[in-house]
């Protein structure tokens, strides 16, 4: 949830209304955002 919310800046209310498998993806959108914002390499 944390990297959800530092990345797109969600509340916590937005993130708890998420189902499991939704939450894991959008926590994969956020790892790859943070590596495309710091020239990171593959996760």
């Amino acid at each position: 949830m944390a990297d959800i919310a530092a990345i797109f800046h969600w509340p916590l209310a937005a993130l708890e209304a998420l189902e499991l498998p939704e939450l894991l993806g959008w926590r994969r959108r956020a790892v790859d955002r943070f590596n495309r914002m710091w020239g990171k390499g593959d996760r």
